[in-house]
């Protein structure tokens, strides 16, 4: 007789009629469970669907699939016998291990109710923390999950969000786009900014008002830095760079303004001693 021949024989001689009631029962239970749990999910998502922002309904279905997670877990244990005060006493050194791990789930978590509670962001605003910029793509109990522009899924905890600073650039519907150019030192100052405050009409994507801004913003190593700032609708972005690009080049080409390359002056100090000797 082989061990699968053994084994069916056992499973045979422990069935029994009152087990049979037992798993049945089981399945029951489990079938009653899952129904109320879809019927409670549905009915969670819709209210929070009326009240609530996207993320705070996504978190409340984690919230309401892990509890029954839990529940059938701690079932399971209880049908097989497991009493969980044995099984957590026996974990011993492990649970302290587990629960030394578990400080930055816990942590995270916290953070993540700062997050929702401060109204930082939602799904569909595009953020940039700590240098990595993407869409939002999910808000969970542990972490933000973005999408970068060239389509890669970055998970961000939460605990980092508080910590570092959160840049949302979807939070208000409009927002400005400044860009600095360089001119050259021998051109005409009041031309420059009359020929710039000329670009921002010819950009269909910039906004009248708030109106558009142009200033001088330091002497640069190779030319004057000139600022133009535009005012554009978020969804615009793209579009609003390539037409102030294409458009400063544009005007500063028609009225004849320079825009320097970078020069670097060398000084020979053997060459300066020969003339001054020649002198």
């Amino acid at each position: 007789m082989n061990e699968l021949e053994k084994l069916w024989e056992k499973i045979i001689s422990n069935f029994s009629a009152e087990n049979a009631f037992r798993i049945g029962g089981a399945l029951f239970g489990f079938i009653i469970a899952f129904i109320a749990y879809r019927i409670i999910k549905k009915y969670v998502h819709s209210i929070t669907g009326k009240k609530f922002s996207k993320q705070t309904q996504a978190i409340a279905d984690k919230i309401v699939k892990y509890t029954f997670y839990l529940i059938i877990i701690f079932s399971l244990l209880n049908f097989f016998g497991i009493k969980l005060t044995a099984l957590l006493g026996a974990a011993g050194i492990a649970g302290v291990a587990v629960g030394f791990a578990a400080q930055t789930s816990f942590s995270n978590i916290i953070s993540g109710f700062f997050v929702l509670s401060e109204h930082a962001l939602k799904i569909g605003d595009f953020i940039n923390v700590d240098g990595t910029a993407g869409t939002v793509d999910s808000v969970d109990l542990l972490s933000v999950r973005i999408v970068t522009t060239d389509n890669k899924a970055v998970r961000i905890p939460n605990e980092t969000i508080i910590k570092s600073n959160l840049i949302n650039n979807s939070y208000f519907p409009q927002r400005r786009m400044d860009v600095r150019v360089s001119v050259s030192y021998k051109s005409d100052l009041e031309k420059v900014l009359e020929a710039l405050k000329l670009v921002a009409p010819k950009c269909p994507s910039g906004l009248a008002e708030p109106a558009p801004v142009v200033f001088f913003d330091g002497f640069g190593s190779s030319g004057i830095e000139v600022v133009l700032g535009v005012w554009f609708k978020n969804e615009n972005f793209l579009k609003m760079k390539n037409e102030l690009y294409i458009e400063i080049r544009k005007t500063f080409k028609e009225e004849g303004i320079e825009i320097p390359l970078p020069q670097v002056v060398i000084h020979s100090q053997e060459r300066e001693d020969i003339k001054s000797s020649i002198s």
